[in-house]
């Protein structure tokens, strides 16, 4: 289904005269806003193509129902996300999960909604049906050459598909590792990795980047062969000027400090992406912003400070995706509310005065550093977010009118009470 722009405008009607109201206070408290409101148009988070189904955990999964049935669908719903927040303009495929069969078609589908491919993602992590080989202990780092082989094969018709779809980056996450200790020779493991790596890397088109992700554990609990940020920026120093580090900021150890790791990488020129999602224990794949709302600010503060330092564009010269998974939640409200909550906290940390804030570094002040950050964090940037909605045809409160509009109603209807979409 299609929301049309007529509709949407149709249910603004009512929180119109209300949003005006808390538009107008916020302008009177901050200078500049109409720039932040410009900024907030424009920026585009991706959309992973598996994030369109009900997620679960190794002990079960219990999908809403209407849920996408093919690569098609999928297009359809983030379409339909974009059409709310007008935020959402870009798909992340991940392969094979969702290999186009008619590229071309698919291109069109997606252009369509508004929408273009952002970063192709490859599977090595799990063994697809009909797969000659299996990746039970591990891909790259595999000690058999024929293993890593075809996992070296797989990333190669990734990028191909990608190709086709007018993607320009490969993010590569490795779930291997080893279980218990004396079952892996470390170095030997990271230099396969590398050689693996730098054969794909040898196949990227020219406009092309490859994103190395990192993760701490999971599913391998003794040690990860990409298992931390040095270890990725390691990898991608040695491969080439292409290569990037994809920051997850669920792929941490507990308590790490990310905000400071962006600010290096950015500092080295070596950031190349961010996952977004939120953690109280692990990689727990929660919604953004539901449980650190004032560690997403603090790493937009050092996202925003570092990119300008580097005369970087907010929107394109980052790959920024949402990563997380909707266990008991409708996965579009849930879709829209982790875009909402990366709008907020980089709304909040535009407003930060950040020669105020360097001024209080160099005299050591700590208490106005604390102020500064905190009165831009307490402050309901959410009128600005609607506002830049608005302007761009979307919906002044996204989550309200999917719900008015009675959109899962319909997709349950018309895709049946017992879809299940592909991937995880």
């Amino acid at each position: 289904m299609r929301l049309e722009r007529k509709n949407i405008d149709q249910l603004n009607e009512d929180g119109l005269s209300a949003h005006r109201n808390r538009l107008q206070f916020i302008q009177n408290e901050w200078a500049g806003t109409e720039d932040i409101i410009k900024r907030l148009e424009q920026f585009q988070v991706a959309i992973p193509s598996w994030a369109l189904g009900t997620g679960g955990t190794r002990f079960g999964r219990f999908p809403g129902g209407g849920e996408p049935r093919n690569l098609e669908e999928k297009l359809e719903d983030i379409g339909l996300l974009h059409a709310l927040n007008r935020s959402g303009g870009a798909v992340s495929l991940h392969i094979p999960w969702d290999i186009p069969s008619d590229p071309a078609k698919i291109r069109d589908l997606a252009t369509s909604f508004g929408l273009r491919f952002d970063a192709m993602n490859s599977n090595t992590f799990q063994d697809q049906p009909g797969q000659p080989l299996s990746y039970k202990f591990g891909s790259l780092q595999h000690t058999d050459k024929a293993v890593r082989k075809q996992a070296i094969e797989h990333n190669l018709d990734v990028i191909g598909h990608g190709v086709e779809l007018g993607s320009e980056s490969l993010t590569v996450w490795l779930s291997d590792g080893s279980c218990f200790p004396g079952q892996l020779n470390f170095r030997k493991a990271f230099q396969r990795t590398l050689e693996g790596l730098q054969e794909i890397y040898a196949h990227l088109p020219e406009n092309w980047k490859v994103f190395v992700e990192y993760k701490a554990y999971e599913p391998n609990f003794y040690s990860t062969t990409v298992g931390d940020w040095g270890q990725s920026l390691l990898y991608t120093s040695k491969l080439g000027p292409k290569a990037f580090t994809l920051v997850d900021l669920g792929h941490h150890l507990a308590n790490a400090n990310i905000e400071q790791i962006v600010s290096l990488l950015l500092m080295e020129g070596k950031l190349g992406g961010f996952h977004f999602n939120d953690s109280k224990y692990g990689d727990d794949d929660l919604t953004v912003g539901s449980i650190k709302p004032y560690q997403l600010f603090l790493i937009f503060n050092e996202l925003v400070e570092g990119m300008n330092a580097r005369s970087m564009d907010h929107n394109r010269d980052l790959g920024w995706m949402i990563d997380a998974s909707h266990n008991v939640k409708d996965p579009l409200e849930d879709l829209l509310q982790s875009v909402e909550a990366i709008l907020i906290s980089y709304a909040q940390a535009l407003l930060i005065d950040q020669r105020a804030l360097e001024s209080a570094r160099e005299q050591n002040d700590v208490v106005q550093a604390q102020e500064i950050l905190q009165r831009a964090f307490r402050t309901d940037v959410r009128a600005l977010v609607a506002e830049s909605r608005l302007r761009s045809g979307g919906a002044l409160d996204p989550l309200q009118v999917f719900r008015k509009a009675r959109v899962r109603e319909k997709l349950v209807k018309e895709r049946g009470s017992k879809s299940v979409a592909t991937g995880l």
